[in-house]
């Protein structure tokens, strides 16, 4: 039983230490060199008002955006 529960734990710990640096991709450009990944901040989506200050779907006549 102590074997199987090492071999287990053994087994698990190897396939997550080496499953660690493959989720993690550099950023190389064209000629191959590392360079420095670009932020992805989180775009917020535009959003538009008509004339009487409620929110409306933007391409609507008299939509503004916020």
């Amino acid at each position: 039983m102590k074997r199987l529960s090492l071999a287990l734990a053994s087994t698990v710990l190897m396939f997550g230490v080496v499953a660690i640096p493959a989720n993690a991709a550099p950023c190389r450009d064209a000629k191959g060199k590392f360079v420095k990944c670009p932020d992805k901040a989180p775009t917020k989506p535009v959003r538009c008002k008509d004339a009487k200050g409620k929110f409306a779907k933007c391409g609507t006549a008299g939509a503004k955006p916020v």
